[in-house]
């Protein structure tokens, strides 16, 4: 990276309120190398600091595209959720925002048990294969099934096996995602604010990962770096 464009970064951060953290009596540990200071009771990171953790984490995300590996976002927590889901989108990536159901990694065999069911209802539903098996009463009960599975696991119905990497927003709001990976030994990027432990993620990206232009921003640029490494392998 180039000084005009890691120096261009650290200002998009800051116009963004990235620098901004949690107060001092939230503060984990492993934040505290990332800190600028403290202004009025708020933790300020140090944005160079971020930047280069950001970079770490756009190249361990773009090698996993240039090897064509698969990405799970996730993000359940209201303020992340909607901007989890647009990333994944754009990333064509499975994606998590609603809750993290128990063993979507560590019992993954059972997961892909309700991806499948969820499936053969949506293409029952779409050939009128519904409408001409099942009584009104019947249907009702299946909609509601297809409803709940859809909330549940419509973000990763692509998922043939577990995903090789996941980018989560808040990690500390998603603890069992990051327990799950954790012990299948998969890598973890994880935006997360100064009440975060560092420790317990691959790639930690350190910023205010409740406000929503710090979150799209970061998220962007990881996304971005992601299909890059799409991109270089489609046309090698």
């Amino acid at each position: 990276m180039s000084e005009n464009t890691k120096q261009n970064l650290i200002e998009r951060l800051f116009k963004a309120g990235a620098h901004f953290g949690f107060t001092k009596s939230r503060r984990h540990p492993t934040v505290v190398p990332y800190l600028y200071g403290n202004k009025q009771g708020t933790d300020i990171f140090d944005l160079e600091k971020t930047t280069e953790l950001l970079e770490a984490a756009k190249e361990a995300v773009k090698e996993m595209g240039a090897k064509g590996k698969t990405v799970l976002f996730v993000g359940t927590k209201d303020e992340a959720s909607k901007l989890v889901k647009a990333a994944s989108e754009k990333a064509e990536s499975p994606f998590v925002v609603n809750r993290w159901i128990g063993g979507m990694i560590t019992n993954f065999a059972e997961i892909k048990k309700r991806i499948k069911r969820l499936l053969d209802l949506t293409e029952q539903g779409e050939s009128g294969e519904l409408e001409r098996k099942y009584t009104k009463k019947e249907r009702v009960l299946i909609g509601r099934e297809l409803e709940k599975l859809t909330f549940n696991f419509g973000g990763i119905k692509t998922l043939e096996r577990t995903p090789d990497m996941l980018v989560v927003v808040d990690p500390r709001h998603d603890a069992i995602a990051v327990a799950e990976a954790k012990e299948r030994n998969i890598p973890v990027v994880g935006i997360s604010s100064s009440d975060g432990d560092l420790s317990l993620v691959t790639y930690p990206v350190v910023c205010n990962d409740a406000l929503t232009e710090s979150v799209s921003l970061v998220l962007t640029e990881i996304v971005d770096a992601y299909l890059e490494g799409k991109k270089a392998t489609a046309t090698a």
